[in-house]
């Protein structure tokens, strides 16, 4: 140990501690757990588990010596391998933070990985009076650290550009934009790949989706040539098509840095400052840059912090009393059953890739899911699993609360469900679609319209006393064929599509 390091105990880094903001000291000496349980408790996304363990594989290669490496079945097995002091950055689940906080002789250190420190949020949440919405924490966070602000007012003058960030995709196939930075696999990745073969032909673990290549970053090096390509060549268009979709371009012109950051390999600090130089000098518009800082300092920081304020009855939450079990169509990736395009691009590009971008995973799948009244802790679930950037933190408040209404509104003030005007006026999904956004009733009714209406019949007492919803309401009271349309929705039933 040298001079420099000398005091410091060895850091234990889960998997989505990798980055260089973990430890104190860039020598410091480093532990990493493979766990094989980590990987069977759940049915992950195939490159779910291949991001994460060629991630912490790269971590071990690049640690050399630096690194004691031990692979386990469990955590508390690899531990008992370890006879020297540990320490440990808090981990970013309540069941991880349980074990290290049980481990005599582990010093368990405040969590790493967000701008705003959790005791600050509680201050702040104290203070709140009523609900705590995102855009009081957004904008208390950008003037606390000093975020896009020109002194005490808001660069560009405003808080919020989402006006300008809500348009609808043009009329072509893709966006007119640089490729995103996508990664050549290495050898770590192929025996990974043959591992994580051999664990399925063992039975040991099961998949759901389709195998890689990979896609997202597993090292520094990589995570920051990703960032490097979206603030020099993306952020610019970024805000502007921000909540559009076009089938034949998943990416758009969105960051793909959800996963590497998930993962610990960047400080979010330093994306957020990156996109701000990027306004300083004129190289991005305010309203895309704002619009990519919301996601950070305001959404990805919010849905933490809300995961542990909220505690762990959250789960539990279910205010719509939705209690449908998700189907094995929906829960496999089966998008080669539905006939409605979004649905089946939406189910397809997931089952391809583990990744889908904000709109499709509220707009489609959630929306769908919000309609047929799935119930919301197994839908959390599935979205955790399936999904490359899934942890729990990350899709309790996403999911129960945003998607899903299941708090009964404190993450939104209306339940986020919609027919199938809006796909049509965001995307390029209904052209070809055997479906018409238009018809509710009939052989070629839209499933998300029929849907939207039949969520509003099944909901309308528990939704009448929120005054957002008493216009929705009273259409729905105003339709001839709702009886029509309930019968069905009754009929169609667990079906796909």
């Amino acid at each position: 140990m040298t001079t420099s390091t000398r005091g410091l105990r060895r850091r234990w880094l889960f998997a989505d501690q990798l980055g260089p903001h973990f430890l104190d000291h860039p020598d410091q000496p480093v532990l990493l757990v493979e766990s094989r349980a980590a990987f069977r408790r759940r049915r992950y996304h195939r490159q779910k588990a291949h991001l994460v363990l060629s991630a912490l594989r790269h971590r071990a290669a690049e640690l050399g010596d630096q690194a004691v490496v031990v692979r386990a079945d469990t955590y508390g097995e690899a531990l008992a391998q370890v006879d020297e002091p540990l320490d440990v950055c808090a981990p970013t689940s309540r069941g991880a933070l349980r074990l290290v906080e049980g481990r005599p002789g582990l010093e368990v250190l405040p969590h790493r990985g967000f701008v705003t420190a959790r005791d600050d949020f509680e201050r702040w949440a104290g203070a709140q009076r009523g609900s705590l919405r995102l855009e009081h924490f957004y904008r208390t966070a950008r003037r606390v650290h000093g975020v896009l602000m020109d002194g005490d007012a808001p660069a560009g003058g405003r808080w919020n550009f989402d006006q300008e960030n809500r348009e609808p995709p043009p009329r072509t196939p893709r966006l007119d934009v640089p490729a995103p930075w996508l990664p050549e696999e290495d050898d770590i990745d192929a025996e990974v790949r043959a591992d994580l073969d051999r664990w399925e032909a063992d039975g040991d673990v099961t998949f759901v989706g389709r195998d890689g290549p990979r896609r997202f970053a597993v090292t520094r090096a990589e995570a920051v040539a990703a960032l490097d390509r979206f603030v020099e060549h993306r952020l610019p268009t970024f805000g502007r098509y921000e909540d559009a979709m076009l089938a034949a371009d998943p990416w758009m012109s969105h960051s793909m840095l959800s996963a590497p950051m998930n993962l610990g390999l960047i400080d979010p600090r330093e994306a957020i400052d990156r996109a701000e130089h990027a306004y300083r000098t004129g190289h991005a518009p305010i309203a895309a840059v704002e619009g990519y800082v919301r996601q950070i300092l305001g959404w990805r920081d919010y849905v933490w912090h809300v995961y542990w304020h909220t505690g762990p009855d959250y789960r539990e939450s279910n205010a719509l009393a939705a209690r449908t079990p998700l189907p094995t169509w929906f829960t496999d990736l089966d998008a080669d059953a539905v006939e409605a395009r979004c649905l089946r691009e939406t189910l397809a590009q997931v089952r391809d890739t583990g990744w889908v971008h904000h709109i499709p995973r509220l707009m489609v799948l959630g929306n769908w899911a919000l309609q047929r009244g799935y119930d919301p802790g197994a839908l959390t679930d599935w979205f955790h699993e399936s999904f490359v950037d899934g942890y729990a933190w990350v899709m309790a408040a996403n999911v129960l609360g945003m998607s899903q209404h299941a708090d009964g509104g404190f993450m939104a003030t209306k339940p986020y469900a919609s027919g199938g005007a809006y796909i049509k006026r965001m995307s390029d999904y209904c052209g070809g679609c055997r479906y018409r956004p238009d018809v509710r009733v009939g052989d070629d009714a839209c499933p998300f319209t029929a849907g939207y209406w039949w969520f509003l019949h099944r909901n309308r007492d528990t939704l009448a006393p929120n005054h957002r919803m008493a216009q929705p309401l009273a259409g729905l009271t105003r339709l001839r064929d709702r009886d029509a349309l309930v019968d069905q929705e009754h009929r169609r039933g667990p079906e796909p599509p």
